[in-house]
């Protein structure tokens, strides 16, 4: 699933250990997620999108 998480993330000069802190999860799965190779759960793709105060749909596309 192709997703804006690393772009928003660098909008916000967040390293990823910073985003994986706020998000509870670790640097690895941000960094799987980030480049396509982890789809989140669902739980975890709306603490993301709470995260970055946007909806679901804003950060994440069907690849």
């Amino acid at each position: 699933m192709k997703n804006r998480l690393k772009v928003l993330r660098a909008e916000r000069n967040w390293s990823q250990q910073e985003l994986a802190d706020r998000l509870g999860v670790s640097r690895q799965s941000v960094n799987a997620i980030e480049t396509g190779k982890y789809d989140p759960s669902l739980p975890l793709a709306f603490t993301i999108a709470e995260t970055f105060a946007m909806t679901i749909e804003e950060i994440f596309e069907r690849g």
